[in-house]
């Protein structure tokens, strides 16, 4: 088999701003290190962040900040990382601004800060509603001047892992399908979310889950995967992100008869609420026949009373969104919204310092993960807004860190070209395929039946009828179709890789759903409609074995807060 083999010390595979952040770290130490992506790194989905990164910059406010992410976590995050990353959040946020990144700024000339759901002080430091994207376009143009080298539009379609040891990736390039393997001492998964395999997202067209079932083919667990978040504000019938800053800056949440219904869901909260009791309530209203909208299936947000400067000033973003895709003018009117399915609490699993883990007690040696593709448990069960790119921005610099420490005590392993045999016989037989069944159709498939028994709202039937559609969906993949047998840009051989491991992971979220029997954060069961300390205080670890997916469950980390009952 003729494939080329590049040497690297640091092979990471994502360029968003944790992998980014992490490169540049590995690079900035001397370690030789390269970013595969398969979009160029300023369209990485870390730029589609739009209200803010938090940050206890007071202090006094730090334990504050853990108490709120513990809360909002509904009690299943790891308290020892939690401490840490918001332990962290203020040099993080010194760090970056130091790097260049512009924050909006109060008229004293301090970082401006804006309340955020769930959250008991405004701590979400921002730029206008172009958060996420000011913080990337800052950290890529770090990494590039430390020398960190980039390959945007490869497809990293493997990982080269024997005896617990991941010594580098296979990949191909989307331009000609020239195959290679990067042979590194340390490789780290950075790819993202996987909310993709929902109808109704937020998420990027890339945002596709590759890196997690990549992992799980290999038979090393996914932890937590059942815990999708549904966030409350996406554009009616698109699930593009209107931000939580609507709502921190003053949006309220009205439907069809009028009322103001967050004050029946979360009557001390109201509209800033976590974000999966808003998602509910909204879900609910329209269950219930108080949608708006042509279809009625959503809600309104008023934005109308904050006035035109002020919209322009901190929300300009959201306000051209709102009328190239609805026609509607935030200033002069309310704007319709519905849930859409946006974070990945679940992932990866990996300790405190990002070592990915083959099980509950041990770890992969030369394998990292961070971001949201990733585990490390700060979330649990629900995410608060803006600690997404705190997290990201956070462990992607700390786990760079680790592997520079680390990387004297990694052995490096030679990789041979026939390592890529089974990467490579996928990837082709997939394009010489001469099915009957469209990409198009199952990709429709999965998304509208994941959206219907496995969203906001599940049950036992639901669950079990979903497990029964994907072992089909995943059937007829076998026999899928690819018309294009071109090798110059092939987007439909993309799309239907990415389908299979869409395909792939919807199982563990599902699985997942059917054996926790409980409700805790975004997992909400009408069948078992409250929380269960007694029997799922747990995280689930679950592992692919052929067509069926085995759980099992690991203690999650108490800290100085103990589980309490949850409300807002």
């Amino acid at each position: 088999m003729d494939i080329k083999i590049e040497k690297h010390d640091v092979v990471i595979v994502g360029a968003g701003l944790a992998g980014c952040a992490a490169a540049r770290e590995c690079q900035k130490a001397g370690l030789k290190t390269i970013v595969l992506t398969k979009l160029h790194p300023l369209r990485s989905h870390s730029g589609a962040a739009q209200g803010g990164i938090n940050a206890a910059l007071n202090e006094e406010d730090t334990s504050l900040h853990e108490f709120d992410t513990v809360k909002g976590s509904d009690y299943l995050g790891d308290q020892d990382a939690i401490e840490l990353m918001c332990k962290s959040a203020p040099e993080t946020i010194r760090c970056i601004e130091r790097m260049g990144a512009v924050f909006s700024r109060t008229d004293d000339g301090k970082i401006a800060q804006r309340p955020f759901g769930g959250q008991s002080k405004p701590r979400a430091c921002y730029a206008k509603d172009r958060t996420g994207l000011t913080l990337l376009q800052t950290i890529y143009e770090q990494a590039r001047r430390e020398g960190v080298l980039f390959l945007d539009e490869w497809y990293v379609c493997d990982i080269l892992y024997k005896d617990g040891k991941v010594n580098g990736v296979v990949a191909y390039n989307l331009r000609d399908m020239e195959f290679k393997i990067f042979n590194a001492r340390a490789v780290m998964f950075a790819t993202g979310g996987y909310a993709r395999s929902y109808k109704i997202n937020s998420n990027a067209l890339a945002n596709t889950g590759d890196g997690l079932s990549i992992v799980a083919r290999h038979g090393l667990p996914l932890e937590d995967m059942e815990f999708v978040q549904f966030h409350p504000t996406g554009l009616s019938g698109t699930g593009i992100l209107i931000s939580e800053a609507a709502r921190g800056e003053g949006g309220l949440l009205y439907n069809s008869l009028g009322e103001r219904f967050m004050s029946k869901y979360a009557p001390e909260k109201m509209e800033l609420a976590s974000r999966d009791v808003v998602s509910r309530a909204i879900t609910k209203e329209v269950m219930e026949g108080r949608g708006v909208g042509p279809n009625k299936d959503s809600v309104y947000i008023d934005l109308t009373h904050l006035g035109e400067e002020v919209i322009n000033a901190k929300l300009p973003e959201l306000r051209d969104l709102a009328i190239t895709f609805l026609g509607l003018d935030m200033v002069k009117e309310p704007i319709l919204i519905q849930a859409t399915a946006h974070y990945s609490m679940g992932g990866i699993p990996t300790d405190i310092n990002g070592k990915v883990r083959k099980n509950p007690t041990e770890l992969t040696d030369g394998f990292y993960a961070a971001g949201e593709c990733a585990c490390v448990s700060v979330h649990g069960a629900n995410r608060l807004g803006a600690n997404s790119v705190l997290e990201a921005l956070f462990f992607g610099r700390h786990v760079g860190k680790q592997i520079v420490n680390d990387a004297k005590n990694i052995s490096f392993k030679d990789a041979k070209a026939e390592d890529a045999k089974t990467a490579v016989a996928e990837v082709e037989g997939l394009l010489y395929s001469k099915g009957q069944e469209s990409v198009t159709k199952l990709r429709n498939e999965l998304q509208e039946s994941m959206t219907l028994n496995a969203g906001v709202f599940r049950t036992e039937k639901s669950l079990m009828e979903q497990k029964e559609i994907l072992k089909g969906l995943r059937e007829r993949f076998k026999n899928i179709s690819i018309a294009d047998k071109s090798k110059i840009f092939n987007t439909e051989l993309q799309e239907a890789i990415e389908l299979g491991h869409m395909l792939d992971f919807s199982m563990f979220i599902v699985e997942g759903a059917i054996s926790r029997k409980e409700s805790r954060g975004a997992h909400f069961r009408d069948d078992y409609t409250e929380r269960d300390d007694e029997n799922f205080l747990k995280h689930t670890f679950a592992y692919m074995d052929g067509d069926t997916i085995k759980l099992e469950l690991a203690p999650v980390k108490i800290g100085k807060f103990a589980p309490q009952v949850r409300s807002y």
